[in-house]
Protein backbone atom coordinates (compact mmCIF):
# COMPACT_ATOMS: atom_id res chain seq x y z
CA UNK A 1 0.00 0.00 0.00
CA UNK A 2 1.38 3.38 -1.05
CA UNK A 3 1.91 5.44 2.11
CA UNK A 4 0.49 8.63 0.59
CA UNK A 5 -2.64 6.81 -0.52
CA UNK A 6 -3.11 5.35 2.95
CA UNK A 7 -2.74 8.82 4.45
CA UNK A 8 -5.33 10.27 2.07
CA UNK A 9 -7.80 7.53 3.00
CA UNK A 10 -7.13 8.07 6.71
CA UNK A 11 -7.66 11.82 6.38
CA UNK A 12 -10.94 11.37 4.51
CA UNK A 13 -12.23 8.77 6.98
CA UNK A 14 -11.39 11.06 9.90
CA UNK A 15 -13.81 13.68 8.57
CA UNK A 16 -16.67 11.17 8.87
CA UNK A 17 -15.87 9.97 12.37
CA UNK A 18 -17.87 10.98 15.42
CA UNK A 19 -15.29 12.15 17.92
CA UNK A 20 -15.51 9.93 21.01
CA UNK A 21 -17.06 11.80 23.91
CA UNK A 22 -18.65 14.48 21.73
CA UNK A 23 -22.31 15.46 21.95
CA UNK A 24 -24.06 14.94 18.62
CA UNK A 25 -27.03 16.77 17.21
CA UNK A 26 -27.60 14.85 13.99
CA UNK A 27 -29.66 17.56 12.31
CA UNK A 28 -27.16 20.30 13.11
CA UNK A 29 -23.82 18.52 12.86
CA UNK A 30 -24.13 16.42 9.70
CA UNK A 31 -25.38 17.24 6.19
CA UNK A 32 -26.92 14.25 4.36
CA UNK A 33 -26.07 15.84 1.00
CA UNK A 34 -22.42 16.58 1.73
CA UNK A 35 -19.97 15.18 -0.82
CA UNK A 36 -16.77 16.81 0.47
CA UNK A 37 -16.25 18.70 -2.78
CA UNK A 38 -16.01 15.49 -4.78
CA UNK A 39 -17.57 14.93 -8.20
CA UNK A 40 -19.53 11.78 -9.01
CA UNK A 41 -17.21 10.64 -11.82
CA UNK A 42 -14.20 10.97 -9.53
CA UNK A 43 -16.00 9.14 -6.71
CA UNK A 44 -17.13 6.22 -8.88
CA UNK A 45 -13.59 5.75 -10.20
CA UNK A 46 -12.17 5.85 -6.67
CA UNK A 47 -14.70 3.24 -5.52
CA UNK A 48 -13.68 0.89 -8.34
CA UNK A 49 -10.04 1.21 -7.30
CA UNK A 50 -11.00 0.68 -3.67
CA UNK A 51 -12.94 -2.52 -4.40
CA UNK A 52 -9.86 -4.17 -5.92
CA UNK A 53 -7.80 -3.08 -2.92
CA UNK A 54 -10.39 -4.53 -0.53
CA UNK A 55 -10.20 -7.86 -2.35
CA UNK A 56 -6.43 -8.05 -1.77
CA UNK A 57 -6.68 -7.09 1.90
CA UNK A 58 -9.56 -9.51 2.51
CA UNK A 59 -7.52 -12.37 1.04
CA UNK A 60 -4.67 -11.50 3.40
CA UNK A 61 -7.06 -11.22 6.35
CA UNK A 62 -8.40 -14.72 5.64
CA UNK A 63 -4.93 -16.20 5.17
CA UNK A 64 -3.54 -14.67 8.35
CA UNK A 65 -6.56 -15.89 10.36
CA UNK A 66 -5.90 -13.71 13.42
CA UNK A 67 -8.32 -10.80 13.15
CA UNK A 68 -11.99 -10.58 12.31
CA UNK A 69 -13.97 -7.52 11.21
CA UNK A 70 -17.56 -6.74 12.18
CA UNK A 71 -19.28 -4.05 10.10
CA UNK A 72 -22.49 -2.67 11.63
CA UNK A 73 -24.73 -0.68 9.26
CA UNK A 74 -27.58 1.42 10.63
CA UNK A 75 -29.98 3.56 8.65
CA UNK A 76 -33.62 4.43 8.29
CA UNK A 77 -35.68 2.69 5.61
CA UNK A 78 -34.38 3.44 2.09
CA UNK A 79 -31.11 4.65 3.58
CA UNK A 80 -29.05 2.50 1.18
CA UNK A 81 -27.85 -0.36 3.39
CA UNK A 82 -28.36 -3.07 0.75
CA UNK A 83 -26.65 -0.99 -1.92
CA UNK A 84 -23.62 -0.43 0.30
CA UNK A 85 -23.26 -4.17 0.86
CA UNK A 86 -23.83 -5.08 -2.80
CA UNK A 87 -21.45 -2.52 -4.30
CA UNK A 88 -18.66 -2.18 -1.74
CA UNK A 89 -18.29 -5.93 -1.23
CA UNK A 90 -18.70 -6.84 -4.91
CA UNK A 91 -15.05 -7.75 -5.44
CA UNK A 92 -14.30 -9.79 -2.33
CA UNK A 93 -14.41 -13.56 -1.91
CA UNK A 94 -17.96 -14.40 -0.74
CA UNK A 95 -16.57 -17.27 1.34
CA UNK A 96 -14.96 -14.71 3.65
CA UNK A 97 -17.90 -12.31 3.99
CA UNK A 98 -21.08 -13.11 5.88
CA UNK A 99 -24.13 -10.84 5.92
CA UNK A 100 -26.77 -11.05 8.63
CA UNK A 101 -30.02 -9.10 8.66
CA UNK A 102 -31.91 -8.82 11.92
CA UNK A 103 -35.69 -8.79 11.81
CA UNK A 104 -38.28 -9.14 14.59
CA UNK A 105 -36.75 -11.40 17.28
CA UNK A 106 -38.00 -14.97 17.50
CA UNK A 107 -39.48 -16.60 20.60
CA UNK A 108 -36.14 -18.31 21.22
CA UNK A 109 -34.25 -15.03 20.93
CA UNK A 110 -36.64 -13.31 23.33
CA UNK A 111 -35.84 -16.00 25.91
CA UNK A 112 -32.21 -14.78 26.02
CA UNK A 113 -30.46 -11.51 26.80
CA UNK A 114 -30.82 -8.84 24.12
CA UNK A 115 -27.25 -9.27 22.78
CA UNK A 116 -27.48 -13.06 22.47
CA UNK A 117 -28.76 -13.24 18.91
CA UNK A 118 -26.08 -10.81 17.71
CA UNK A 119 -23.27 -12.65 19.52
CA UNK A 120 -24.35 -15.87 17.79
CA UNK A 121 -23.61 -14.36 14.39
CA UNK A 122 -20.26 -12.71 15.00
CA UNK A 123 -17.61 -13.32 12.33
CA UNK A 124 -14.82 -15.84 12.82
CA UNK A 125 -11.16 -14.85 12.67
CA UNK A 126 -10.19 -14.16 9.09
CA UNK A 127 -13.75 -13.19 8.12
CA UNK A 128 -15.69 -9.99 7.57
CA UNK A 129 -19.15 -10.06 9.12
CA UNK A 130 -21.80 -7.51 8.15
CA UNK A 131 -24.79 -6.72 10.32
CA UNK A 132 -27.53 -5.19 8.16
CA UNK A 133 -29.07 -3.46 11.16
CA UNK A 134 -27.39 -4.56 14.34
CA UNK A 135 -27.45 -4.65 18.13
CA UNK A 136 -28.11 -0.92 17.96
CA UNK A 137 -31.71 -1.71 17.12
CA UNK A 138 -31.97 -2.36 20.88
CA UNK A 139 -31.53 1.37 21.59
CA UNK A 140 -33.28 2.63 18.44
CA UNK A 141 -36.40 0.73 17.38
CA UNK A 142 -36.94 -0.60 20.89
CA UNK A 143 -36.65 2.94 22.24
CA UNK A 144 -39.00 4.50 19.70
CA UNK A 145 -41.45 1.61 20.19
CA UNK A 146 -41.32 0.77 23.93
CA UNK A 147 -43.86 -2.03 23.46
CA UNK A 148 -40.91 -4.02 22.09
CA UNK A 149 -39.23 -3.69 25.46
CA UNK A 150 -42.24 -5.34 27.08
CA UNK A 151 -41.81 -8.37 24.82
CA UNK A 152 -38.26 -8.88 26.08
CA UNK A 153 -39.58 -10.33 29.38
CA UNK A 154 -37.26 -8.25 31.52
CA UNK A 155 -37.58 -8.48 35.32
CA UNK A 156 -38.55 -5.28 37.17
CA UNK A 157 -34.99 -4.48 38.29
CA UNK A 158 -33.80 -4.57 34.65
CA UNK A 159 -36.33 -1.86 33.81
CA UNK A 160 -35.41 0.41 36.71
CA UNK A 161 -33.48 3.63 36.21
CA UNK A 162 -32.26 4.85 32.82
CA UNK A 163 -32.34 1.65 30.77
CA UNK A 164 -30.93 3.34 27.64
CA UNK A 165 -27.92 4.74 29.46
CA UNK A 166 -27.29 1.29 30.89
CA UNK A 167 -27.57 -0.34 27.47
CA UNK A 168 -25.12 2.15 25.98
CA UNK A 169 -22.61 1.11 28.66
CA UNK A 170 -23.26 -2.59 28.10
CA UNK A 171 -22.84 -2.25 24.33
CA UNK A 172 -19.63 -0.25 24.74
CA UNK A 173 -18.25 -2.90 27.11
CA UNK A 174 -19.20 -5.71 24.70
CA UNK A 175 -17.52 -3.99 21.76
CA UNK A 176 -14.45 -3.33 23.90
CA UNK A 177 -14.32 -7.03 24.71
CA UNK A 178 -14.52 -7.89 21.00
CA UNK A 179 -11.75 -5.48 20.01
CA UNK A 180 -9.54 -6.71 22.87
CA UNK A 181 -9.85 -10.17 21.33
CA UNK A 182 -8.90 -9.15 17.80
CA UNK A 183 -12.30 -8.34 16.30
CA UNK A 184 -12.46 -4.85 14.83
CA UNK A 185 -15.89 -3.19 15.09
CA UNK A 186 -16.73 -0.80 12.24
CA UNK A 187 -19.95 1.20 12.73
CA UNK A 188 -21.55 3.02 9.79
CA UNK A 189 -24.57 5.27 10.13
CA UNK A 190 -26.10 6.21 6.77
CA UNK A 191 -27.52 9.67 7.24
CA UNK A 192 -30.40 10.24 4.81
CA UNK A 193 -32.59 13.36 4.69
CA UNK A 194 -36.34 13.20 5.09
CA UNK A 195 -36.92 14.51 1.56
CA UNK A 196 -34.52 12.01 -0.01
CA UNK A 197 -36.26 9.19 1.81
CA UNK A 198 -39.59 10.45 0.44
CA UNK A 199 -38.13 10.47 -3.09
CA UNK A 200 -36.86 6.91 -2.74
CA UNK A 201 -40.22 5.74 -1.42
CA UNK A 202 -41.86 7.18 -4.55
CA UNK A 203 -39.37 5.27 -6.70
CA UNK A 204 -40.48 2.06 -5.01
CA UNK A 205 -44.11 2.99 -5.57
CA UNK A 206 -43.80 4.22 -9.16
CA UNK A 207 -41.57 1.50 -10.65
CA UNK A 208 -43.21 -1.94 -10.85
CA UNK A 209 -39.87 -3.72 -10.48
CA UNK A 210 -39.34 -1.84 -7.20
CA UNK A 211 -42.80 -2.46 -5.72
CA UNK A 212 -41.64 -5.50 -3.79
CA UNK A 213 -39.27 -3.32 -1.76
CA UNK A 214 -42.07 -1.13 -0.42
CA UNK A 215 -43.92 -1.84 2.80
CA UNK A 216 -46.72 0.09 4.45
CA UNK A 217 -44.65 -0.23 7.63
CA UNK A 218 -42.10 2.13 6.03
CA UNK A 219 -44.69 4.92 6.05
CA UNK A 220 -45.69 4.18 9.63
CA UNK A 221 -42.07 4.39 10.73
CA UNK A 222 -41.61 7.67 8.84
CA UNK A 223 -44.16 9.25 11.17
CA UNK A 224 -41.62 8.75 13.96
CA UNK A 225 -38.89 10.67 12.11
CA UNK A 226 -38.17 13.18 14.90
CA UNK A 227 -38.08 10.45 17.55
CA UNK A 228 -35.56 8.50 15.49
CA UNK A 229 -33.39 11.58 14.96
CA UNK A 230 -33.28 12.08 18.72
CA UNK A 231 -32.49 8.40 19.33
CA UNK A 232 -29.75 8.46 16.67
CA UNK A 233 -28.18 11.58 18.18
CA UNK A 234 -28.03 10.08 21.66
CA UNK A 235 -26.74 6.75 20.34
CA UNK A 236 -23.92 8.43 18.40
CA UNK A 237 -22.99 10.58 21.40
CA UNK A 238 -22.95 7.70 23.88
CA UNK A 239 -21.41 4.88 21.83
CA UNK A 240 -18.76 6.42 19.59
CA UNK A 241 -15.72 5.15 21.47
CA UNK A 242 -11.98 5.11 20.97
CA UNK A 243 -12.08 1.37 20.25
CA UNK A 244 -15.25 1.41 18.12
CA UNK A 245 -16.09 4.88 16.77
CA UNK A 246 -19.14 5.71 14.69
CA UNK A 247 -18.86 7.07 11.16
CA UNK A 248 -21.71 9.23 9.89
CA UNK A 249 -21.95 8.87 6.12
CA UNK A 250 -23.89 11.42 4.05
CA UNK A 251 -26.32 9.10 2.26
CA UNK A 252 -28.44 11.28 -0.04
CA UNK A 253 -25.97 10.63 -2.86
CA UNK A 254 -25.64 6.87 -3.20
CA UNK A 255 -22.29 6.99 -4.99
CA UNK A 256 -20.76 9.07 -2.19
CA UNK A 257 -22.19 6.81 0.52
CA UNK A 258 -20.70 3.75 -1.17
CA UNK A 259 -17.34 5.43 -1.64
CA UNK A 260 -17.30 6.48 2.03
CA UNK A 261 -18.18 3.00 3.29
CA UNK A 262 -15.47 1.48 1.11
CA UNK A 263 -12.89 3.97 2.36
CA UNK A 264 -13.75 3.25 6.01
CA UNK A 265 -13.46 -0.50 5.52
CA UNK A 266 -10.21 -0.08 3.59
CA UNK A 267 -8.83 2.11 6.37
CA UNK A 268 -9.69 -0.59 8.92
CA UNK A 269 -7.90 -3.29 6.92
CA UNK A 270 -4.90 -1.05 6.24
CA UNK A 271 -4.64 -0.46 9.99
CA UNK A 272 -4.72 -4.23 10.66
CA UNK A 273 -2.21 -4.76 7.82
CA UNK A 274 -2.75 -8.54 7.58
CA UNK A 275 0.07 -10.54 6.03
CA UNK A 276 0.22 -13.87 4.25
CA UNK A 277 1.71 -16.52 6.56
CA UNK A 278 5.34 -17.53 6.01
CA UNK A 279 6.48 -21.13 6.21
CA UNK A 280 9.28 -22.49 8.38
CA UNK A 281 12.59 -23.93 7.14
CA UNK A 282 11.35 -27.51 7.01
CA UNK A 283 8.30 -26.52 4.99
CA UNK A 284 10.53 -24.55 2.60
CA UNK A 285 12.64 -27.65 1.98
CA UNK A 286 9.43 -29.58 1.25
CA UNK A 287 8.46 -26.87 -1.25
CA UNK A 288 11.83 -27.12 -2.96
CA UNK A 289 11.53 -30.92 -3.15
CA UNK A 290 8.05 -30.66 -4.65
CA UNK A 291 9.32 -28.09 -7.15
CA UNK A 292 12.14 -30.38 -8.28
CA UNK A 293 9.73 -33.32 -8.68
CA UNK A 294 7.29 -31.26 -10.77
CA UNK A 295 10.08 -29.86 -12.95
CA UNK A 296 11.24 -33.42 -13.65
CA UNK A 297 7.76 -34.23 -15.02
CA UNK A 298 7.97 -31.57 -17.75
CA UNK A 299 7.19 -33.05 -21.20
CA UNK A 300 9.84 -32.69 -23.88
CA UNK A 301 9.90 -29.14 -25.18
CA UNK A 302 7.82 -27.77 -22.29
CA UNK A 303 9.12 -25.33 -19.69
CA UNK A 304 10.17 -26.97 -16.45
CA UNK A 305 8.21 -24.27 -14.54
CA UNK A 306 5.63 -22.78 -16.93
CA UNK A 307 4.31 -20.33 -14.35
CA UNK A 308 7.77 -18.93 -13.58
CA UNK A 309 8.44 -18.56 -17.30
CA UNK A 310 5.21 -16.62 -17.80
CA UNK A 311 5.58 -14.52 -14.62
CA UNK A 312 9.31 -14.15 -13.92
CA UNK A 313 8.89 -11.03 -11.75
CA UNK A 314 6.51 -12.77 -9.33
CA UNK A 315 8.41 -15.95 -8.56
CA UNK A 316 11.12 -16.43 -5.94
CA UNK A 317 14.35 -17.98 -7.25
CA UNK A 318 14.92 -21.56 -6.15
CA UNK A 319 17.96 -20.57 -4.07
CA UNK A 320 15.76 -18.20 -2.03
CA UNK A 321 13.41 -21.07 -1.21
CA UNK A 322 16.39 -23.25 -0.37
CA UNK A 323 17.96 -20.65 1.91
CA UNK A 324 14.71 -19.64 3.60
CA UNK A 325 14.93 -16.02 2.41
CA UNK A 326 11.90 -14.05 1.27
CA UNK A 327 11.65 -13.87 -2.51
Amino acid sequence: MDEKRAQRIAHFVKTLQVKPGSAVDLGEDFDPRDRHGMKKKEGVRALEDGISMLAEYQARLAAQDKYGVLVCIQALDAGGKDGIIRHVMSGVNPQGVHVNSFKVPSAEELDHDYLWRYAKRLPARGDIGIFNRSHYEEVLVVRVHPENLTRQKLPPEALAGNIWKRRYREINDWEHYLTDNGFKVVKLFLNISKEEQRTRFFKRLDLPEKNWKFSAADIRERKHWDEYQHAFSEMLSATSTRWAPWYVIPADRKWFARLSAGAILAHTLIDIDPQYPTVDERARLDLLSAKIDLEAEAPKGAAEDPYAEAHPDEVAPAEDIDSGNEG
